[in-house]
């Protein structure tokens, strides 16, 4: 099913993020993960790729299997970079025969070692490049990616909402953000983009705190801020790794339901291929309305 036609229906809204595993061994650990969030039923699964494209194989093989053997609605991410429009249309002809009916489209990361995103020859630049040939070759629902806190490429707030504004306008259906950990952030961000006309779902991405030298890294590479409380609660903690799972679990359910309660139709989560923090958080959300 589309998740555009699943976003009008159904409230609140889960879903969860994996990337390809490197090696068949990790490959059964995800599907074991996957397994552990099946019942949570999420509305759809993303798989990404690798900076510079450089899981495309992979990513089309999961996917594929996500579909046919998990039976989830999956989204796929595709990317610009490293391939050109001849390459492109062929790796989604292969997600299109696989099943799959939606796509994340992106720009994509540079690849590893470089600051600069060059788009190769005969490929795309942009990311409305990608939506542009999805919407005028295919049949695909069309997800596409934005940045509470601005793209950290973008040299203004105003020029990254233009960008975003093309995206919808070629043909973008829903939006899914880039993590943040301060809902303020998520909820002036969807008021700016409604003031640009930008009327598509706005998906919430949340990431789970499990390890504090991960989550700065993470943060310092996406442009995301950490809160100063935030902080200062993890830098106490820093060196009792169950004391920050604890921590991470309690402040990301307090912030996935105080986004619901503020309208958010969902949320989409950075699972990180781990299950038990993404599982606790939804579970006691789900049981909470059941007790409502």
């Amino acid at each position: 099913m589309k998740i555009a036609e699943k976003l009008g229906t159904r409230r609140p809204f889960f879903s969860f993020e994996f990337f390809p595993p490197k090696s068949d061994e990790a490959e059964k650990n995800l599907f074991r993960t996957i397994e552990s969030l099946k019942p949570l039923d999420p509305g759809f699964v993303s798989i990404t790729y690798g900076a510079g494209g450089s899981t495309r194989t992979r990513t089309v093989d999961i996917a594929k299997r996500l579909r046919t053997e998990a039976g989830f609605d999956v989204m796929a991410h595709v990317t610009c970079a490293g391939a050109t429009a001849g390459e492109l249309r062929e790796l989604l002809g292969d997600l299109r025969r696989g099943g799959i009916e939606n796509i994340m489209a992106l720009r994509g990361d540079p690849p590893r070692g470089s600051e600069t995103f060059v788009a190769a020859e005969g490929g795309f630049r942009y990311a409305s490049d990608l939506i542009a040939l999805l919407k005028a070759e295919f049949s695909f629902c069309v997800g596409g990616a934005c940045y509470p806190e601005t793209h950290p490429e973008a040299p203004s707030q105003g020029a990254d909402l233009a960008a975003l504004s093309t995206k919808v306008r070629t043909g973008a259906e829903f939006l899914v953000t880039q993590l943040f950990f301060d809902n303020a952030r998520y909820v002036e961000f969807v008021d700016r983009a409604r003031s640009w006309g930008i009327s598509v779902p706005i998906l919430p991405g949340i990431m789970p705190i499990t390890n504090y030298e991960q989550i700065d890294r993470f943060t310092r590479q996406c442009g995301a801020t950490i809160p100063p409380s935030l902080r200062a609660e993890l830098e106490l903690r820093k060196d009792d790794p169950d004391a920050i799972v604890d921590l991470g679990v309690a402040y990301m359910t307090l912030q996935v339901a105080d986004l619901l309660a503020r309208g958010a139709p969902g949320v989409h989560f950075y699972t990180l291929n781990r299950s038990p923090a993404t599982r606790a958080v939804v579970s006691a959300l789900m049981a909470a309305r059941r007790a409502w």
